[in-house]
């Protein structure tokens, strides 16, 4: 008959001596050990690199802002980071009639500039990048070594021969003049080579292939698709350099309704000296111009950190 049937208990087995009974439990470790916390003055001298590098970009605009507020007058005979009575309005009116509203057409330009020229760099270094990354050919390193090589030659250097060479082909004072030499973007072609390989599994590449599918229509089918937080990350960084973009325009316009912001807030930087009216109208201009580059920037922030962390690990 079982314990259980004849009504009667069993007593647990008693302790053997010299042993505990209860069971020891693991010391439990924090999320992170103390090791791998930085110690406090570490974290006191990042935080005031991080502190100082944030004013040395913020206090210019700061500044910028200040300023725009301020009457011609207001704007030397007061403290520079102190506002004075408000003239922003009238300013952007005087802005918007001076020469005509020139400005407003310098805008304008700088935008053509910018978003077509940005969006057919993106296009050429999708393409270039995309063919160096999934198709193997004679010369394909001497290519990658190219425009590797490409990206330690400033840009102020090739300004001179691009011009000469644009003057020979008649695109002088024109905006293909501007938009064809912003399709060579080697830093481009090198983020696109690298994401592309990091993106697009070459095994799909195949069985597209095998599905009958042309390479035209798999580079714009799953090649565009696959790559697209890398090329929005191409266009930002393209529209930032045409948009600051000065040497080249200087050279290569002359005249003044094709110019770009750059080189017109230059010009009218230049001619305060004579013309004291358009110290003010600089001013504001800069600050209007700085308005669109936030905006794109913010906008284009989030791709900006994916692609780039991407294509680092990838590097």
């Amino acid at each position: 008959m079982s314990p259980g049937e004849s009504g009667t208990r069993v007593a647990p087995p008693a302790p053997m001596p010299g042993r505990s009974t209860t069971r020891p439990t693991a010391p439990r470790r924090s999320a992170t050990s103390a090791a791998d916390r930085p110690s406090r003055g570490w974290v006191i001298v990042v935080s005031a690199a991080m502190i100082i590098a944030t004013a040395y970009f913020l206090v210019p605009i700061f500044w910028l802002v200040v300023a725009s507020t301020k009457s011609s007058g207001d704007l030397f005979s007061t403290p520079g980071f102190v506002f004075s009575k408000f003239h922003l309005l009238d300013n952007l009116a005087d802005l918007s009639t001076y020469d005509g509203g020139i400005f407003w057409r310098w805008t304008l330009n700088s935008i053509l500039y910018s978003v077509v020229g940005s969006a057919a760099t993106t296009m050429v270094c999708a393409l270039t990048g995309y063919a160096l990354a999934i198709y193997h050919f004679r010369g394909r390193k001497t290519i990658l070594g190219v425009v590797l090589a490409s990206l330690l030659v400033p840009g102020t250097i090739l300004a001179q021969p691009t011009y000469l060479l644009l003057v020979g082909l008649g695109l002088n004072n024109t905006y293909a003049g501007l938009l064809l030499p912003a399709l060579v973007y080697p830093f481009g072609v090198l983020l696109a080579y690298i994401y592309c390989q990091s993106s697009i599994p070459i095994e799909l590449i195949e069985a597209a292939r095998l599905d009958g599918a042309n390479e035209f229509r798999i580079f714009i089918s799953i090649g565009l698709r696959l790559m697209m937080t890398g090329l929005v990350t191409i266009l930002l960084f393209a529209f930032l350099g045409s948009w600051n973009s000065y040497m080249l325009p200087l050279l290569v316009l002359t005249d003044q309704k094709l110019m770009p912001l750059t080189v017109g807030l230059t010009g009218w930087n230049q001619s305060s000296i004579t013309i004291p009216g358009l110290q003010i109208l600089t001013v504001v201009g800069s600050l209007v111009s700085v308005i669109p580059i936030m905006i794109v920037f913010v906008t284009l922030q989030r791709f900006w950190k994916a692609g780039i962390s991407a294509g680092g690990v990838r590097f």
